[in-house]
């Protein structure tokens, strides 16, 4: 695949990946890509929450509870 882009782009892609740790502009391209992908994931899971219809307060307490809920997963 072949992606043309105005001169001001190349440059800004230019620059991330030399500021940004990247090896080329490829893998730069691919992480946004997947970045979108896992935004638009997020996206959907949260409409698919809002269409059940119960909800949560999400205060500190919520935010407590899914921390705890993260740690205990991970070894």
């Amino acid at each position: 695949m072949n992606v043309s882009i105005p001169d001001d782009l190349k440059s800004f892609v230019e620059t991330q990946v030399a500021t940004e740790g990247y090896g080329t502009s490829s893998e730069y391209v691919r992480e946004l890509i997947r970045r979108d992908r896992q935004r638009n994931q997020l996206r959907r899971l949260i409409l698919d929450g809002l269409a059940v219809g119960t909800s949560h307060p999400v205060d500190d307490a919520f935010w407590a509870t899914l921390r705890q809920r993260i740690g205990s997963a991970t070894p």
